[in-house]
């Protein structure tokens, strides 16, 4: 409780800091201000920019300190609101003299320029110059084309970033981190950019503020309070001055620290350490300087002492410098024989490799080229990754079993706009897309042409057109639809893992499918498996109604079925076709609807017992049903005779429907999968009763 209590507390005291800091500074503004109180706010000042500077010089990456152009716009308006105050008490109670306006004014006033305004107006003239016109307008400069140069290395940046990723020298989430740290340097150096115009504003108005309060003091001095010309340029320029100095000396300091950030290479040490590694690594230059000191140091006219004693600590330096440098060397030496002694004699072995070296493969996988990233970047607004999801879970309800996530990488050998879906680490489809434009798809009649980039669409082949998004209305009128690029590859990924959904389904998948049964009908699942067929030929059957698109969903029938086959037979035909029996219903409906009629193809008897006799032979060969081959004159007439009729079928809207015997199904069903895509083969025991069969067309050996 204590800590949370304290965690409370410091998250209102960082809350209310800033807020805070700003209502002060309005009332600095608008609201006269005690001198007590304005020499606190002053002496703030000075220490603010102080810790600035040197955070800055400590820092060792300028992101490290990616507030700075934050805090530097309100230092600059704290510093600016100091001058409103300071100037509204100068004018009032300037007369007076002295520590009228506070007593820091007053000792930067007599202690920094003596109490002489004439040196006063120089010194404050030399600074604002070194302010404005070197420091201010130089780091300006800097920040602008760091600016424009880090924007145009963004891409490269990336595709380094990828480069590495894709070769396993950086995992997902370092790369991550690294297109993270790329884009804040780019925001970085952009808001560098415009902090710098607020320093440069700032020397501006020290300047103008100077002129106005001397001024007006005059005019104040003179005219209400009676002083002579000399005496109120004297008490009034003496205070501004003093004012003027108070509010420079910070304002160049943070000059200087944004100099310092602009001009800050990133690195693992501090500056300090830099400049020491960088300036002295060769002592010749050191040398060299020392010498050419000690010469101007014994020409006659020279102060002697001064270049002379300098010569010597400089050449003394360079010395003592380069000793550390050959004892370092020499350690360095000493410990790379040591450890070459040591690899030599067998004392240090290397690492065996480990399993943990090898890496699986994944199950699904998306590969996409570099301007598809921002696609599947949810910070950069992807929703690629949203989509996908969605496909999942969808499918995942149809299929009746979990499908496995998608591991997403970036590829740099495909095309910028191209991207492959991988199973197993073995390509199943890719294709090439336009993430900024949106694919109208031609479903089969449109009243129009669409201007765009032609192609097919990836998921069924149709003809699409790839259009901008202000022309998806136009599309939309002449008939096509339009979808977005994320749509595009999350429906073919639907697609790919629907077609494949018989190879995703393993082991595991099955034994959680059984765990989760086991909940509901624990004595069916520990009859079942594996007391009467084992987990491998469960997943079999499985696999086989998913090949033909029989959802898995009913795993309860399923496993009935299968616990009365398996006491009759162990083949594992038998058992699918058992499990087709059980789920007729569901077949059926996903195929035909509610229609109370069902339109069917069927074979002559003739070509049935020719087929028939095809699969007495595999069986007598050791084989199964579905291991029976086709005489291939038969089967290329089979082939015509069914796609004839099956065209025929989808040109009236109704499905393609060959019902067989039994023994012929798996053969036929085999047959047709790759060469018919869109007919379905059943049984006559597949047939619900309450269904009417309607006979449309007969495929005979003779046709």
């Amino acid at each position: 409780m204590a800590i949370a209590a304290e965690e409370v507390k410091r998250g209102i005291a960082t809350g209310l800091g800033a807020p805070l800091l700003l209502v002060i500074m309005l009332g600095m503004m608008m609201l006269p201000v005690p001198p007590v109180f304005l020499d606190f706010f002053f002496t703030f000042n000075i220490a603010l920019a102080l810790v600035v500077l040197l955070v800055t010089v400590y820092t060792l990456r300028p992101l490290e300190f990616a507030v700075f152009p934050t805090i530097l716009l309100v230092a600059t308006l704290l510093r600016l609101a100091l001058n409103v105050a300071s100037t509204r008490v100068v004018l009032m109670y300037g007369h007076e003299g002295g520590a009228a306006a506070g007593k820091v004014i007053e000792a930067f006033g007599n202690v920094v320029i003596g109490g002489n305004f004439a040196v006063g107006i120089v010194v404050f003239a030399i600074l604002m110059i070194i302010n404005f016109v070197v420091v201010t307008k130089g780091a300006g400069r800097i920040s602008e084309v760091t600016a424009r140069f880090t924007l145009d290395a963004m891409p490269g940046k990336q595709m380094a970033i990828d480069a590495d990723l894709n070769a396993g020298l950086i995992d997902q989430e370092e790369a991550k981190q690294r297109r993270t740290d790329v884009s804040e340097e780019a925001d970085f150096y952009g808001s560098m950019d415009g902090a710098s115009k607020f320093v440069r504003g700032d020397a501006i108005a020290g300047i103008l503020i100077l002129v106005i309060n001397i001024i007006g003091g005059l005019v104040i001095g003179m005219v209400q309070h009676d002083l002579e010309f000399s005496d109120a340029i004297e008490k009034y320029a003496l205070l501004t001055i003093g004012d003027g100095l108070v509010a420079q000396i910070p304002s160049l300091l943070l000059s200087t620290a944004a100099a310092i950030i602009v001009t800050r290479a990133s690195g693992s040490s501090e500056m300090g350490a830099q400049i020491s590694s960088q300036m002295f690594s060769s002592p010749k230059a050191v040398y060299v300087a020392a010498g050419i000191l000690a010469i101007i140091g014994i020409v006659p006219g020279m102060p002697h002492f001064a270049f002379l004693s300098l010569a010597g600590l400089v050449g003394g330096g360079a010395y003592l410098y380069r000793k550390d440098q050959l004892s370092d060397k020499e350690e360095q030496l000493a410990t790379e024989e040591q450890v070459t002694e040591q690899e030599a004699s067998g004392q240090q072995e290397l690492k065996e490799l480990g399993w943990e070296d090898v890496q699986p493969v994944d199950m699904l996988g998306l590969e996409v080229g570099y301007r598809m990233i921002p696609m599947v970047d949810s910070n950069q607004g992807g929703a690629l990754l949203s989509r996908i999801k969605g496909v999942r879970k969808k499918l995942s309800q149809e299929l009746g079993f979990l499908v496995p996530s998608v591991h997403i990488r970036d590829n740099l050998d495909l095309l910028p706009n191209a991207y492959r879906i991988t199973m197993m680490g073995v390509t199943i489809g890719e294709a090439e897309i336009h993430p900024n434009m949106e694919l109208a798809i031609n479903p089969g009649q449109v009243f129009g042409v669409l201007k765009g980039i032609e192609c097919k669409d990836p998921s069924f082949g149709l003809d699409a057109v790839w259009v901008e998004p202000s022309q998806r209305e136009q599309a939309q009128t002449l008939g096509y639809t339009v979808v977005d690029a994320s749509t595009v590859v999350a429906t073919h990924i639907n697609q790919v893992m629907k077609t494949h959904s018989h190879e995703i389904l393993g082991h595991e998948e099955v034994q959680q499918l059984l765990d989760q049964l086991s909940k509901t009908s624990p004595k069916l699942v520990e009859s079942l498996v594996p007391k009467l067929i084992p987990l491998s030929k469960l997943l079999k059957v499985l696999q086989a109604l998913l090949m033909e698109d029989v959802p898995i969903r009913d795993m309860r029938t399923i496993a009935e079925a299968l616990a009365e086959e398996a006491t009759k037979s162990q083949e594992t035909d038998s058992l699918i076709a058992a499990a087709r029996v059980a789920l007729q219903r569901l077949i059926i409906q996903n195929i035909n609807g509610v229609e109370p009629e069902l339109p069917v193809i069927t074979l002559t008897p003739n070509l049935e017992q020719m087929l028939l006799q095809s699969v007495q032979v595999a069986k007598q060969s050791g084989g199964t049903e579905s291991d029976a081959v086709l005489e291939p004159g038969l089967a290329e007439q089979l082939q015509t005779s069914l796609g004839a009729a099956s065209q025929k079928l989808e040109m009236e809207g109704k499905p393609a429907i060959l019902i067989v015997s039994a023994g012929v199904r798996p053969m036929l069903a085999r047959f047709v999968r790759y060469t018919l895509p869109n007919m379905h083969v059943l049984s006559y025991y597949e047939i619900p009763n309450d269904k009417q069969v309607s006979i449309v067309s007969t495929v005979g050996d003779q046709e």
